[in-house]
């Protein structure tokens, strides 16, 4: 089940070793998509986990003995997606690729996005993945069929997820590049760069206020909003936040990042958001963006996210 009520490098990124074939027909094997990074952050490390359930998308993230991610089904996972209008306006999640998986891989071991490249070692992870459309053709979002025909789509992900910044051990490095296919038309692109799902004790809701430096409380309510937002537990040990010098997208100056509670689906959400629109179509091609996801204790959340504006805080 995935929980969304709001959109759900050039690509030279190489196994270690190479790639890998196997049999006289020349076929490359699919890459082993279990990988762990780790990095230390204050009194402990933080430990990333990738798997071949999710098609090397981040299956698990913990911090001091916490898992940070419920990776209950192939839509609640620390990854990447992206939803088209197809030139119509965007229903529900009707052409969605998603780089864990479709709806309908459940909670079973096998992804319907393919792994194409994985490379981790230290503190760092890199990836390729060509992602699978959320939707299986002729299964409805919304009350809104799929308007793909296939289960594989044609569009690519690839990520770099680095542990740790200059000086900045809470925060994670994540470069993610979407690249649209030839051959598609569509006039907006709705890029969740990064989405967070998270255990239902990170019950708290904040926003990083700029003009403060301080976290302040989010009002009631769901969706995006321009401020960082950052998910806690009810006595702030645990925390993570997300963070992007790239925001805001031209023309979306009031949406950005959301925050989301399924109370029902015992999950809540995060997610960075940006937005391309053009009448005439959009560009296919290579789509960027550079992120800070921020973990450890509310405090060094906080701290941490005060240093990267500061660091890219524009003139």
């Amino acid at each position: 089940m995935r929980c969304l009520s709001v959109f759900r490098g050039s690509i030279v990124l190489f196994l270690a070793g190479g790639l890998h074939f196997s049999g006289a027909s020349g076929q490359a094997a699919p890459p082993d998509g279990k990988a762990v990074i780790r990095g230390k952050a204050g009194p402990s490390e933080i430990v990333i986990t990738t798997t071949n359930r999710v098609a090397g998308a981040i299956h698990s993230l913990k911090w001091k003995g916490k898992e940070f991610i419920d990776s209950a089904d192939h839509g609640r996972q620390l990854q990447s997606a992206v939803n088209l209008d197809c030139g119509k306006p965007i229903r529900a999640e009707t052409y969605n690729p998603t780089e864990a998986g479709s709806r309908d891989d459940g909670a079973g071991e096998h992804s319907s996005s393919k792994l194409l490249r994985i490379h981790a070692e230290g503190a760092e992870l890199k990836t390729t993945v060509q992602m699978a459309f959320w939707l299986k053709p002729g299964e409805s979002s919304g009350g809104h069929r799929a308007r793909n025909e296939k289960v594989l789509s044609d569009h690519l992900v690839s990520k770099r997820v680095h542990i740790g910044h200059k000086d900045l051990p809470h925060a994670i490095e994540y470069d993610v590049v979407f690249t649209v296919p030839k051959g598609e038309k569509h006039t907006l692109a709705v890029f969740e760069a990064l989405t967070g799902y998270m255990p239902v004790e990170f019950r708290r809701f904040w926003k990083y206020d700029a003009s403060s430096g301080e976290l302040k409380p989010m009002e009631r309510g769901q969706g995006e909003q321009p401020s960082p937002v950052v998910l806690a537990t009810e006595k702030g040990s645990h925390a993570m936040g997300i963070y992007s010098p790239d925001q805001p997208s031209h023309g979306f100056e009031k949406a950005g990042y959301g925050r989301f509670r399924f109370e029902k689906e015992k999950v809540n959400k995060w997610n960075c958001v940006f937005r391309v629109r053009d009448p005439q179509g959009i560009e296919p091609g290579e789509y960027r963006y550079r992120m800070f996801v921020v973990v450890g204790n509310l405090d060094d959340v906080r701290t941490t996210l005060q240093a990267l504006h500061k660091e890219f805080k524009r003139p």
